[in-house]
């Protein structure tokens, strides 16, 4: 696979995930400089991750009615003046517009093309491996390096850098861009399904923001008033609106499926066709990847906490102290072809699970008992390699379960899912860190062992990953699978 076309893709990658973790670390400076609060720049914050997962599968639709070059490109700019805009804002309404708005639209239109041009641009498993392995190696070290790029600049300058960097790197892939040389889709190109397209976004949103209620409300009993626009809806001690929020989700994304189902009957084409579901290995890899990126947001989101509240590390030293993590992604995304070659993608996933429990398993063990620093690294490392192991191996999986007509359609799936993952993670964690009496008063070891837990229920379904592979057929598939 060329240079050419890996050099942007992975750059646009790790600016996105850049973007999804370095504002962390300067919602304060944001805040003071904006003359609004920290939960206003946190509102913001949510906001994107709420869009860009409610976008997703629109996006990628639109990538095969646009062009997936064009997609690509129009995504890019758009993200790009959203990060000018949010550079530039003086108050919280401009942030919100560039930031969370143009941003996320931006990030839903540019994302899915990133996969599906590596999908189509080579038929040969490793070769597409080592693809995603440094697409996944870009994402990881774009999430696992914002809260150090992030701190180094709001430290060093200003919080609006930070946001300048994002306008310099999508100028630069732009340029790069130019020389992507798209495979040629045959046939001709598909209409959006508007009233799908609204109601996929509808019921992912309120899915997310139930998700996003229980750090504030908690999971099941609501531990304070829960108001839209001064009038109570739940009171303290009521159900927590987590459950409210995702029933309307729930009912919105059946709603969405019936629809589908319809369209189907009546021989028209939906957002997302249910042949997408029919795939075993596919549907086991999009849970997989949905668990990987709650492990990995999860546990990056209590490990960063947990070095700045306890061992009172700032932004900056909490950043070099997770490198190993990065190092290990890296490591192994950059092996992901050669891994491919000599094992299954089954066995990776598998592999990857459990050096990321254990290498969880020995921050418990090693951390809390030492001041040194040292101690964290055989943990974060092995964590770090299995999380680049798994998300390579995840994404051939399902990416390569479908032939290339349905690239589109299975990467927007595939984005959304990991976005709902992440946003999962941070919830879980967040709402186990403010239970002061979880195991006896020691809650970062009780987020960090639920985040264990999770992973090994993920290695249960990578356990159940189909060990025969089969080539995908352009149409009625029964069960494509990949090893």
């Amino acid at each position: 696979m060329s240079r050419q076309l890996l050099v942007p893709l992975a750059l646009a990658q790790f600016i996105a995930s850049y973007a999804c973790t370095a504002m962390n670390v300067a919602v304060s400076s944001i805040a003071h400089d904006l003359g609004t609060t920290v939960i206003g720049v946190q509102t913001a914050i949510t906001l994107f991750t709420l869009t860009m997962a409610a976008l997703m599968i629109p996006g990628s639709k639109l990538s095969d009615i646009w062009g997936r070059r064009r997609c690509f490109a129009l995504g890019l700019v758009i993200y790009g003046l959203g990060a000018l805009l949010a550079a530039l804002a003086r108050g919280e309404p401009a942030l919100i517009l560039g930031y969370s708005i143009l941003e996320g639209v931006g990030s839903a239109l540019l994302i899915p093309p990133i996969y599906i041009l590596v999908t189509v641009s080579t038929s040969e498993l490793s070769s597409r491996a080592k693809g995603f392995g440094v697409i996944s190696g870009a994402a990881g070290m774009g999430a696992a390096s914002g809260p150090l790029i992030g701190g180094l600049l709001t430290t060093g300058i200003s919080w609006r850098a930070a946001f300048v960097l994002q306008v310099a790197v999508v100028a630069l892939v732009l340029i790069l861009s130019r020389r992507i040389v798209e495979p040629r889709v045959e046939g001709a190109r598909p209409r959006l399904d508007v009233v799908g397209a609204a109601l996929s976004a509808a019921g992912l949103l309120f899915v997310v923001l139930g998700v996003l209620q229980a750090g504030a409300y908690g999971w099941f009993i609501a531990k304070q008033d829960f108001a839209i626009g001064g009038v109570v809806l739940i009171h303290e001690g009521g159900v927590s609106p987590v459950w409210p929020l995702m029933g309307i989700g729930a009912l919105i994304l059946l709603g969405f499926f019936l629809h589908v189902r319809r369209r189907e009957r009546a021989g028209r084409e939906p957002l997302l066709s249910t042949r997408l579901f029919r795939s075993r290995a596919s549907n086991l890899g999009l849970v997989t990847q949905n668990i990987q990126w709650l492990v990995l947001q999860g546990a990056s989101f209590v490990i960063s906490v947990y070095l700045q509240t306890v061992r009172h590390y700032s932004a900056v030293e909490t950043g070099l102290i997770l490198t190993p993590a990065t190092i290990g992604m890296l490591l192994t995304s950059a092996l992901a072809g050669r891994l491919a070659r000599r094992r299954s993608q089954r066995f990776l996933v598998r592999a990857g699970f459990v050096a990321t429990a254990l290498g969880m398993v020995l921050l418990l063990l090693l951390a809390p008992y030492t001041s040194a620093i040292a101690a964290f690294i055989p943990g974060l490392l092995l964590m770090g390699m299995g999380v680049g192991v798994m998300l390579t191996a995840s994404v051939n999986v399902v990416q390569s379960s479908f032939p290339e007509p349905e690239q589109g359609e299975i990467s927007g799936l595939s984005r959304s899912v990991s976005n709902l993952g992440s946003s999962l993670g941070t919830a879980i964690v967040g709402s186990v860190l403010v239970s002061g009496t979880a195991l006896g008063g020691r809650p970062f070891a009780a987020a960090l062992l639920t985040v264990v837990v999770i992973a090994l229920l993920g290695l249960g379904a990578a356990m159940l990953l189909p060990s025969a592979p089969a080539t995908p057929r352009a149409t009625h598939r029964a069960d494509a699978e990949v090893a």
